[in-house]
């Protein structure tokens, strides 16, 4: 049996595939310059330096105004008022990033007051995280704003200029009586080096060139450092965003409650209970065919005692769909093995674990199994199906594979999208590969915890 830490799966089962690009007969480095992310880079760079004195020159003169003022009333309001300006400006800074340099970020969360009235919505503004980082922004992004204004222009600019350097020389003998673009001249006047000679205009071109290649890597560096900046300074935090994802994870844990109780309400109502009242009424007239023919009474009996038979067996059906006993008695190795026994495929099992999750991951695990299983059964067309389970560090992984026709995914309003959202409200993951043809492979990952 393979250890837990020496098992691999296939990468394809992450659902991590390599990116697909564009072919294209030009290496990247020449396509660089000509591209529109290349542009829509070197257009943020641009505003960076406006929107940088404006967000520097707002902090701090309204930062410097509110601690002036601080000895009198004056002073909080027009605190809170500044933090106000710079949320308003990191607004801006967001869009501004969302269509240029596409990172989308999320608007942070809005400070909370724990209590009501005027200061304390006040008092949730000025001990607000975000509101701070938003000045530390501000800040930072000036000389910041500067340094990429001034690279980014000068690079395009002596790349570009020099580059087509021989189509604009004309400028100098016309309308400044020189041969050419002066680089340097002597105190005296009698030295110097002018642009004007086929090798010097060579070598413009040349070094031009090199610049011109080289600046949209420049520009894509400076533009990381931007996105690092808006994303760290001005999205949400980890606090914010576990929250927001606690929230989401706790309505489908809700709805997915909802939804079993209503299924077992279903299945009992149409299942069980319709044939526990049909035994009921069956066995009524048997009991008053006994007085009169003793024999059709002992037929009817017994298919009574048929029924009672089918109706226990869907009761096992429901208990098993609720909580299997197996699981509790003999842990999730036995438990999918049953599982298996029922696909209408052949299965092979494989479970490798050091101990026993706790009852509550064992759970999720075993239905998610199940649930695969029965796309199996019903979708697949498959000859054999496989079931790995075991666990890597922190993870209990969870590999069922088939060589069936393939084509599942997890397209909303698919099985595979519910479960999804399942494993996710405990913090799980599932990736799907089901190229068409097949084979399906199906990874679930879930929390550890023994």
């Amino acid at each position: 049996m393979t250890s837990s830490t020496e098992r691999t799966v296939p990468t394809m089962a992450y659902g991590y595939q390599p990116e697909e690009r564009a072919r294209h007969r030009a290496p990247a480095a020449l396509r660089a310059p000509f591209e529109a992310r290349t542009w829509r880079e070197f257009g943020y760079a641009l505003l960076n330096l406006p929107m940088a004195i404006t967000g520097f020159v707002w902090t701090v003169t309204m930062l410097s105004l509110s601690a002036g003022l601080l000895i009198t009333f004056v002073g909080l309001p027009l605190l809170v008022l500044s933090l106000g300006g710079c949320r308003a400006i990191g607004r801006v800074e967001r869009g501004r990033a969302r269509s240029l340099l596409r990172l989308d970020v999320d608007e942070p969360g809005r400070a909370r007051a724990k209590g009501r009235g005027f200061l304390a919505r006040m008092g949730a503004q000025l001990g607000s995280g975000v509101n701070w980082r938003h000045v530390i922004y501000t800040l930072l992004h000036f000389p910041w704003g500067i340094i990429t204004f001034s690279v980014s222009v000068s690079l395009f600019t002596y790349g570009w200029g020099l580059l087509t350097y021989p189509l604009w020389r004309w400028v100098f003998p016309v309308y400044f009586g020189q041969d050419g673009l002066q680089m340097y001249s002597s105190d005296d006047g009698r030295h110097g080096w002018w642009l004007h000679t086929p090798l010097d205009m060579t070598l413009s071109v040349l070094v031009g060139g090199l610049l011109v290649l080289a600046t949209p890597w420049a520009i894509r560096g400076m533009a990381h450092v931007d996105r690092v900046m808006v994303l760290g300074l001005l999205g949400p935090s980890r606090l914010d965003d576990r929250v927001t994802e606690l929230e989401s994870d706790r309505g489908v844990v809700v709805d997915t409650a909802a939804a079993d109780l209503r299924r077992i309400e279903r299945d009992l109502h149409d299942g069980a209970q319709a044939r526990l009242v049909a035994l009921a009424m069956d066995l009524g007239m048997a009991k008053e065919k006994l007085l009169e023919d003793p024999a059709v009474g002992a037929v009817m009996v017994e298919e009574a005692h048929g029924e009672v038979k089918i109706a226990l067996q869907e009761l096992r059906d429901l208990a098993r769909g609720i909580h299997p006993a197996i699981l509790t008695d003999r842990g999730l190795g036995a438990a999918l093995s049953a599982v298996a026994a029922r696909c209408t495929v052949p299965v092979s099992v494989t479970v490798d674990l050091p101990a026993r999750p706790v009852p509550a991951i064992e759970g999720i695990a075993y239905f998610t199994v199940s649930e695969l299983l029965q796309n199996v059964s019903k979708h697949s067309g498959a000859a054999r199906a496989s079931v790995d389970v075991w666990q890597v560090e922190d993870r209990l992984m969870l590999y069922v594979s088939d060589n069936g026709r393939g084509g599942a995914s997890l397209s909303a309003g698919s099985g595979l999208a519910g479960l999804a959202e399942r494993l996710d409200s405990v913090d799980g993951v599932l990736a799907v590969d089901s190229p068409s043809g097949g084979p399906t492979r199906v990874t679930a990952e879930l929390p550890w915890r023994s």
